[in-house]
């Protein structure tokens, strides 16, 4: 019987060894959250992505836009997107006039019990459709926008994205007040323009000296949501980067965002299908990193 007494206890030991690592293994992974709450601007909610939802129809927002991808990629039970086309960060306590509508406040869909909360805000505190407007040029020459916004070294577009920066510090805080438990990830806003190059007039008519102009904006806005995301204890995800090479100039079936001529069911120069995809793939990989 001695004999069998040496192999008996390593046998042992090693079973208790597994038995005490792997509950530290296996806890080392996060359940996925059971309850999640998405906000933010068209960016969100994907005007014209089918199907529209109709509550309110006026918020022009997809059952496939990127929050119900990651709703229904981590089978969260409790989901609520209150997203809108035109949203700012005044509408996040603030009901949104939108025909028809309102909107209720998206606060209105935060509570104690929320888990995970994605928020994309901002373009539309600087203006987005205005600068979309203003910047399209009849003839491919000059810097029409550049001579709008430019103007003897004083910069109006940046000066607007530095005076959303505490709007945007204001929602984040918003949110921790209400949803003390949940986890925030601020999401940027994807490559519009190529990342080098002249852009592709007159599918997005912005000429080429304004393009690096325009895509300097935008990068812009992002890093001031970045940097708004870490000092207000959130996660950034950075989908802008995942967007490069889809940006609205390539060809259909590539881009994530469609030019001022949509080719695929989505508003002009605002995130398609392939780019809700590509929003929720980026969304998940942050989650999933902390695990």
């Amino acid at each position: 019987m001695a004999r069998f007494a040496r192999p008996v206890i390593v046998a042992s030991v090693v079973a208790a060894v597994a038995f005490l690592v792997a509950p530290t293994a296996a806890g080392a992974r996060k359940p996925p959250p059971s309850s999640y709450v998405a906000l933010g601007d068209s960016y969100t909610a994907g005007p014209l992505i089918p199907l529209q939802e109709t509550d309110p129809l006026g918020c022009l927002r997809s059952d496939h836009n990127y929050p119900h991808l990651v709703a229904a990629a981590l089978g969260v039970s409790d989901f609520r997107d209150p997203s809108c086309s035109g949203a700012e960060t005044g509408d996040m306590t603030n009901a949104q006039d939108v025909d028809p509508g309102p909107n209720p406040p998206q606060f209105d869909s935060l509570d104690a019990g929320t888990q995970l909360v994605t928020v994309g805000i901002g373009g539309n505190d600087i203006g987005f459709t205005e600068i979309a407007e203003s910047c399209a040029s009849p003839t491919p020459t000059g810097h029409p926008c550049q001579d709008r916004y430019v103007v003897n070294g004083h910069d109006e577009l940046a000066e607007r994205i530095d005076a959303t920066a505490p709007k945007v510090a204001a929602v984040l805080d918003g949110i921790h007040r209400r949803s003390p438990k949940a986890r925030i990830l601020v999401v940027d806003y994807l490559a519009i323009l190529p990342e080098t190059g002249p852009g592709c007039w007159p599918q997005l008519p912005m000429t080429p000296e304004d393009v690096p102009y325009l895509r300097g904006v935008e990068k812009k806005l992002n890093a001031m949501l970045a940097e708004q995301a870490a000092a207000n204890h959130a996660t950034f995800v950075d989908a802008y980067t995942a967007s490069i090479g889809h940006d609205a100039c390539q060809l259909p079936g590539v881009r994530w965002v469609e030019p001022v001529v949509p080719t695929t069911p989505a508003a002009p120069v605002h995130p398609n299908l392939f780019g809700m995809q590509g929003y929720a793939k980026a969304v998940q990989a942050r989650i999933e990193e902390r695990g």
